[in-house]
């Protein structure tokens, strides 16, 4: 209590200096001068109301959003208008010039908010859960359209822009009725811990649908709008153009977004340059939507599901840009669109009871929709409700459709507060009621299996790799190396990037010839599996560098550019005189993150490219030997090979026997750590086999266990000891000089 109350001087604090300094600039300043820094101010006022009412607001369980629209309300005619309307016009001037201003930021704020939504949509959810989300987003968009546009052929001519254009406003107003808020939807869903649930990820696909859906009928509806009548002829164009572009963005669209943002990112030093790719990107398609006569909010919305989908977008500058848009378009955006509302309109009864009238058609015909669509899709009748009551969120999105109405002048100033004000209500009444409906259902055993093994993989090392580099040459460990990236990257479609190293200059490809490599990493990609539950596309992109002086060098400036994971094969691997060479030693000490060295050899994989038969993986509980044997059963995926996990047990000998004493509490982490592994490798789908070897020196153990089983390849987890050649242990060296198999280092 005590932070909220000073939380609210503060702002009062603010919100005086902010009306202060608009005095004192309308008593001293030129027009030019004047408008300018007013404009700043009612930002600066915007920025602090919008904010300490979003938080204060997150504190009573409501979104954010919330109270940044209230602020506008507050600030607006709705309340500070009605109670001091000469600070109230002093604070925001009715001239033409202060609000071009903010409606220019306003429009862009819609492009901006639009952007985030479409990163927000996870199109693979739908996918996933397929039929449920379909029928409810189809029967909650369905009743509420058709209720909205019932609606809009009654209302009072008094309240309508253009009575000649009402069938344009109804197909508005009736849209409004019929999306969901996907922001806010998923806000109480995760807030709820019911993300990854199976009701969260229906309530959370259908929203996704619905959103989609809204905004190519919001861009029809524009072009009907924009041409004032029903043209069969422009209603033909702006249909088949959407459709159109929907089609080649989603195809050809996505891998040239994709191409975009990765050029960027590898082109220029600074990571600011991808935010500006993404700006460019989204602007672009915004103004492609514009030409083809539809609204240029749908361009912005298949810009961010786009941008949302790339590989190479890394977290931090993913971050950085929501960032930006919520801490600065938001709260200015949604408390501009306070400000156009006036809830003082409200004392007329007949528009009191329009209101009314709107708030329970919205609800009635959204909740009753979502419910249908749920049991239509075979859902439960709890789970039906929860839907119900997820789905009758508006907030944010019915928000930017009334202030493009209203801006399209197809919503008067009287019906724009009226869906406003709707908004806020419904909006206000969902989060308590998902609360109550989602509190009431129980996890089924197949979605209790479901979330372990998503707990698996979020704290798996592969699973969460997103963007891989190879170096290798032309030999028998570049091969190996080639087939472990196929692997890992065909698991996810990640990204691979290849520098093929030499003496010489880059190898151009003649005509007809193949770039061995690459088809390496193609081919075991293409018998990869995904590793998570949504579906992968099984193309990885791949890029081969081509520049002259292929060496560590390269590989340095390379790694520059963002990649989790270094993967290393070339003849050189081995020093004169021990241990690891000084070439493989220089091209580690330029990446700082995780690397797998390949070694070839031994009698079954001395050219690399052999069946692999059986895999050696040992183990200890250590995380760096939990990555290894993840590797491990990547790979094994590939050609089904046959795993087994090798626990060295070690101890001090019995003085009588010479054998190794073991407590019991080193016998129960055995058996956890040998557990732990088994349901690591189901989640891959590997055959394995768990076995446990009693002796001194580790290094003994595995070398014993590699030259009975007959193994083809041994896979070890390590880590980087510091020092001027790369060294990864004791045992690691003694494997390096001893073992005859061949060998696969993970340092992670």
């Amino acid at each position: 209590m005590v932070s909220t109350a000073v939380a609210a001087r503060g702002m009062l604090c603010i919100c005086i200096l902010c009306g202060g300094v608009s005095v004192a600039v309308a008593a001293e300043q030129n027009f030019s001068e004047q408008a300018s820094a007013i404009f700043i101010a009612q930002l600066a006022l915007l920025l602090v109301v919008g904010r300490g009412l979003g938080e204060l607001m997150q504190r009573f369980g409501q979104p954010a959003v919330m109270g940044q629209l209230l602020g506008g309300l507050i600030l607006g005619p709705s309340l500070l208008g009605a109670i001091w309307p000469d600070l109230q016009h002093l604070l925001f001037p009715p001239t033409v010039e202060q609000k071009s201003m903010l409606n220019a930021v306003s429009q862009l704020g819609i492009l901006m908010l639009l952007l985030l939504t479409g990163m927000e949509t996870d199109l693979r959810l739908v996918k996933r859960v397929g039929r449920p989300a379909i029928t409810v987003a189809g029967a909650g968009v369905a009743l509420p359209f058709i209720c909205g546009f019932g609606l809009g052929e009654m209302l009072p001519a008094s309240i309508l822009p253009n009575p000649q254009a009402r069938f344009v406003t109804a197909l508005f107003l009736a849209t409004a009725l019929s999306i969901s808020s996907i922001k806010i939807v998923a806000v109480v869903v995760r807030e709820m811990n019911f993300m990854r649930r199976d009701i969260g990820q229906i309530i959370v696909a259908s929203a996704i649908l619905e959103d989609s859906s809204g905004w190519i009928i919001i861009a029809v509806s524009f072009g009907l709008a924009s041409s004032g009548t029903l043209d069969v002829r422009s209603l033909s164009f702006a249909i088949l153009g959407t459709l159109l572009f929907l089609a080649i963005s989603l195809t050809v669209g996505r891998r040239v977004v994709f191409g975009l943002i990765r050029w960027t990112n590898d082109t220029f030093e600074s990571e600011f340059a991808v935010i500006t790719m993404i700006l460019l990107i989204t602007l672009a398609m915004a103004l492609t939507t514009y030409l083809i006569g539809v609204q240029t909010v749908l361009g912005a919305f298949v810009a961010g599901v786009l941008i949302g989908e790339s590989p190479i977008l890394t977290s931090h500058i993913n971050e950085q840009l929501r960032g930006l848009i919520a801490a600065l378009f938001m709260p200015v955006f949604f408390g501009l669109s306070g400000l156009g509302a006036d809830l003082t309109i409200l004392k007329d009864p007949a528009l009191l009871l329009v209101a009314a009238g709107l708030v329970i058609i919205a609800s009635v015909g959204k909740f009753a929709g979502a419910f249908v669509g749920g049991k239509i899709g075979g859902l439960s009748r709890a789970e039906s409700l929860a839907l119900a009551c997820a789905m009758n969120a508006r907030g944010s999105t019915e928000v930017i459709v009334a202030s493009i109405g209203l801006s399209a002048g197809v919503f008067s100033r009287n019906l724009y507060t009226l869906i406003v004000g709707m908004a806020v209500l419904t909006t206000t009444a969902m989060p308590p009621m998902l609360r109550w409906a989602l509190r009431r259902l129980p996890m089924r055993k197949t979605e209790r299996q479901r979330l372990e093994r998503e707990e698996l993989d979020a704290r798996g090392f592969v699973p969460n790799l997103e963007r891989l580099l190879l170096a290798v040459d032309g030999g028998a460990n570049g091969t190996l190396a080639s087939r472990l990236a196929g692997a890992v990257a065909g698991s996810g479609d990640k990204p691979t990037t290849i520098i093929e190293l030499g003496p010489e200059k880059w190898r151009q490809p003649a005509p007809g010839d193949t770039d061995q490599s690459r088809d390496k990493v193609r081919t075991a990609a293409a018998h990869a599996a995904p590793i998570a539950e949504e579906p992968v596309r099984g193309n990885v992109d791949l890029t081969t560098r081509t520049r002259t002086a292929a060496n560590a060098e390269a590989v340095a400036d390379e790694a520059q550019k963002g990649y989790d994971l270094l993967i290393v094969g070339i003849d050189k691997t081995r020093g004169p005189h021990g241990g690891f060479s000084v070439e493989i030693t220089r091209i580690a000490e330029g990446f700082e993150g995780p690397l797998a060295v390949a070694i070839a050899g031994g009698r079954r994989l001395k050219r690399g490219n052999e069946p692999i038969g059986r895999i050696l993986i040992p183990v200890n509980g250590t995380d760096v030997s939990r990555r290894a044997a993840e590797a491990g059963f990547a790979l094994a995926r590939t050609g089904g090979s046959r795993v087994s996990a090798l626990y060295v047990a070690s101890g001090r000998p019995d003085d009588g026997r010479g054998r190794i004493r073991r407590g019991s509490a080193t016998r129960r982490n055995e058996e956890i750590v040998l557990k732990d592994i088994a349901e690591l490798a189901d989640r891959y789908e590997a055959r394995v086999r768990t076995a446990l070897r009693v002796d001194v020196a580790a290094e003994d153990a595995i070398l014993k266990e590699a030259e009975r089983g007959g193994y083809d390849l041994i896979i070890l987890g390590v880590t980087r000891r510091p020092g001027e050649t790369l060294f990864f242990g004791n045992m690691a060296a003694a494997l390096l000089e001893r073992c005859e198999t061949a060998i696969l280092f993970v340092a992670s």
